[in-house]
């Protein structure tokens, strides 16, 4: 290791390093002006630093699948709009704070759809969070016992793109409701959230009738505003699932 590339990595930049040795050992930095050689490095540790930080986000995220935008096969039987899609992949919904729903049956895709949607907010800088909704609340009464509920709702708030799979598949108690009102209130027209699941938006007030008063409050600051994909199909549960 040379002099300059260990102060480069002393000073914490990985990828100049690692370029300026590519370039020594090509001999291309003789054929650089100082000016152009600078710009080459300075760009080479700019998308290495963009590449970790995604790379972070992803990672922190903790999708259910590992996938993109890029992998969908649209096929209009199955009722989804390429444009609409693919109008996402700009993350304005995210800047904007827009909710989205998807509902589906079992195995139609939500679940891939939601994940490849919140890897894209990954890639373009989206701090983003998936959570079940079981494990969601599992974690939150873990939260309380342990006299943390609050800052978790903070981080929760803080977060660009919440993703909640298997919305509705039980009904949510008192505490439940709460929590949930919390959450939404927090991030209305502010952070966008995601919902996945297999109840059609018109059955949802069925398993938020704990509390009335807030499920209205919840269903106002959701459905009112939200881009809706309503996904058909039979069950698919292959390697590749065609959207």
């Amino acid at each position: 290791m040379n002099a300059i590339e260990h102060q480069m990595k002393t000073l914490r930049m990985p990828s100049m390093a690692q370029c300026w040795t590519s370039l020594m050992e090509t001999r291309r930095h003789a054929e650089l002006s100082l000016e152009d050689g600078l710009k080459f490095l300075l760009q080479a540790e700019q998308d290495g630093r963009l590449a970790s930080r995604q790379a972070r986000l992803v990672k922190e995220a903790h999708f259910r699948y590992q996938t993109s935008l890029q992998d969908i096969l649209f096929d209009s039987s199955r009722g989804l709009d390429k444009s609409k899609i693919m109008s996402l992949a700009t993350c304005e919904y995210i800047k904007q704070g827009v909710p989205i729903i998807i509902t589906g049956p079992t195995g139609a895709g939500k679940s891939w759809l939601a994940s490849a949607l919140g890897y894209q907010a990954c890639l373009s800088g989206f701090k983003t969070s998936y959570y079940g909704m079981q494990k969601l609340f599992e974690h939150i009464t873990t939260c309380r016992i342990a006299g943390t509920q609050y800052k978790f709702f903070e981080r929760l708030a803080g977060t660009d793109l919440l993703i909640l799979d298997d919305f509705g598949m039980h009904v949510l108690d008192s505490q439940q409701m709460l929590d949930f009102m919390e959450i939404m209130e927090d991030r209305h027209g502010i952070k966008a959230t995601i919902i996945a699941s297999q109840l059609a938006v018109s059955d949802w007030y069925d398993i938020l009738s704990a509390n009335t008063t807030a499920a209205d409050a919840i269903l106002d600051r959701i459905v009112h505003t939200a881009q809706r994909f309503v996904l058909e199909g039979d069950t698919l549960r292959k390697n590749e699932i065609v959207l």
